[in-house]
């Protein structure tokens, strides 16, 4: 996939330096301070379901190359490969034509509160002290998900994903892909990008744990 220009008046040289200065020094802090809750998440997810705690997810990154994203297990460790032994004829048939259920009986207990309090985010300050994602941005999709932008699709990808973004702090689970709000709220930030947008997501993304909006 070709480089796509700024669209951005926002996304100049200082502003990606300063961002990834900023991702850096966050992730570095958080990877320390995050050492125990994840080392007790780790146990808990054990306890709960056999299998290794850490999930490695492929997505579709920057420029549309491979991003494997790492996240705290929320599943049973065979969710995808045996979804008949968790779900219905029915369930399936949802699972394949949306790729999202509303109440996922594949999803552990420690994974209902791990997901609805963002915690298994934590590992992918990791992939950000790597280079592979940066702490604001729009959120990692599927290979399956990229249909939804159409022609859209190489702005949508001409940054990089991050652990937060502008979907996440406002509509969240409320925004889809069928209604086309997905897409709007992530195009916007890829539009609107800068210094002053970062940090606001950055601190409305404490209130987006705090209400645990996630599912």
């Amino acid at each position: 996939m070709a480089v796509h220009k700024p669209t951005s008046p926002g996304d100049t040289a200082v502003y990606r330096a300063l961002k990834r200065l900023g991702d850096v020094l966050v992730s570095a802090v958080a990877v320390v301070v995050a050492a125990i809750p994840v080392a007790v998440c780790c146990i808990a997810i054990r306890l709960d379901s056999p299998g290794n705690p850490i999930f490695v997810n492929t997505r579709v990154g920057q420029y549309g190359k491979p991003l494997k994203v790492l996240k705290l297990r929320s599943m049973y460790i065979d969710a995808e490969s045996n979804m008949e032994a968790h779900l219905t004829p029915e369930q399936i048939r949802q699972w394949e034509t949306e790729h999202k259920l509303d109440d996922d009986p594949r999803i552990t207990r420690v994974g209902r509160f791990i997901r609805a309090t963002s915690l298994d985010e934590l590992p992918q300050f990791l992939n950000v002290l790597a280079g592979q994602m940066s702490i604001v941005g729009p959120r990692p999709i599927t290979r399956e998900e990229t249909d939804w932008f159409g022609d859209d699709l190489e702005e949508a990808l001409s940054v990089k994903s991050g652990i937060t973004g502008w979907w996440q702090v406002t509509e969240r689970n409320d925004a889809t892909w069928e209604s086309g709000r997905r897409q709007e709220l992530e195009l916007w930030y890829v539009r609107n990008r800068g210094i002053a947008l970062d940090m606001k997501i950055f601190l409305m993304t404490f209130g987006a744990m705090l209400k645990r909006t996630g599912k």
